[in-house]
């Protein structure tokens, strides 16, 4: 019995994967490297070979160039929303969705809805759309990407808000990296292509230095290349690739446990493998003991690491090393993840009951220990 309702989810999986649209993603290291005239070229392209495209979503910030390729492209009317005293426009999903073109194309995937939209984020929207059946095509920067925050930041010392998770990547059928030189996409900032002559020393200065936009590249081309092997991993007959499984432990201390999650999320996507979140909650963090915000931000990290493909496992016991490693074997985990200790490192194995425990664990296991910085 079991076995048959497993064969027939299998098939419902199957149909519904044929049914849902496909989606395809321009993704550049930065504004201005051209992804919204790409979408719009193409737009043009499918339109004269008789596909039904509509555009959703698109924002030309003014750019000549690009709001020229508009011209003869049909236009979904955006959706009016009163917001703080005057109405603002978003756009129109269930309109879309009405009119069920073959293709829409939705800019800005990362951008956030106004209060009262009927999705939080744009790209929930897009999923929407996509599960109507409807193909669609979109545009996001690297920096936008949620498990690589840390890494933009460090490199821009610019924290950015709007982020997608990996999964939306994930499920993109095709990526395309938009790529230029640095000193393209310099000069054109500097002839005043990207932003408007005021805004152009104050991003020249932070953004868009030069390398910055080397190490942002460098970003963007890793990721697509990651996008491409994952295709290859899934759709070539008989490749077989790594069988990596990560486990990312953390515990309530709130400085190190998203950086672990995020690079550990990054870890599992280099691999395409499956990973998991462990939490191990000591007596004295039961939910009685443990204080509110500390639990406010196990919480926020659970929601982390889900929106970044991890499977969630919480332990409940005293011995933290014993737990680790019973989770790691019972999930056939091939690599632990764990964040850099505060203090140095060789005094805390030799000092720690918990390090030690781990480590003399996994010396007579096949489990390898990361230790995050």
């Amino acid at each position: 019995m079991e076995e048959r309702d497993t064969n027939a989810q299998h098939f419902l999986d199957l149909i519904q994967r044929s049914r849902r649209g496909k989606f395809k993603v321009y993704i550049g290291m930065s504004a201005g490297v051209g992804k919204t005239y790409r979408m719009l070229q193409e737009a043009h392209t499918l339109l004269r070979n008789g596909i039904d495209i509509k555009i959703g979503y698109i924002e030309t910030h003014n750019r000549k160039e690009t709001h020229e390729l508009l011209d003869g492209l049909p236009v979904v009317p955006r959706r009016s929303i009163f917001y703080k005293g005057k109405y603002l426009d978003e756009m129109d999903v269930q309109a879309i969705i009405n009119l069920r073109p073959e293709v829409v194309v939705v800019d800005e995937l990362a951008h956030t809805n106004i209060e009262g939209s009927r999705n939080e984020k744009r790209w929930q929207d897009v999923m929407e759309i996509l599960d109507a059946g409807i193909n669609v095509i979109s545009a996001v920067n690297i920096q936008h990407i949620e498990s690589l925050n840390d890494d933009v930041r460090d490199i821009t010392g610019i924290e950015v808000k709007e982020r997608i998770p990996d999964s939306v990547l994930k499920a993109a059928d095709e990526v395309v990296n938009i790529d230029l030189t640095a000193d393209e996409l310099i000069t054109r900032l500097k002839e005043g292509r990207i932003y408007t002559q005021d805004k152009i020393p104050y991003a020249l200065s932070n953004f868009f230095k030069a390398e910055h936009i080397l190490r942002l590249r460098e970003l963007a081309l890793k990721e697509v290349a990651s996008q491409v092997e994952r295709k290859v991993e899934t759709e070539v007959t008989g490749y077989t690739g790594r069988q990596e499984r990560f486990m990312a432990c953390i515990s309530s201390n709130p400085v190190t446990a998203k950086k672990v999650i995020r690079k550990t999320a990054r870890l599992a996507n280099y691999y395409h493998s499956k990973w998991f979140l462990l939490y191990v909650e000591t007596p004295a963090e039961a939910p009685d003991k443990i204080a509110l915000n500390k639990q406010r931000l196990l919480i926020n990290n659970y929601k982390l690491a889900m929106e970044l493909g991890a499977e969630i496992v919480k332990v409940e016991s005293a011995g933290i090393a014993s737990a680790i490693m019973a989770t790691a074997e019972a999930r056939k985990v091939t690599t632990i993840c764990i964040g850099k200790p505060h203090i140095n490192l060789f005094k805390v194995i030799l000092s720690t009951n918990v390090f030690k425990s781990l480590l003399n664990k996994l010396s007579s296991s096949d489990i390898d220990l990361v230790i995050l910085s």
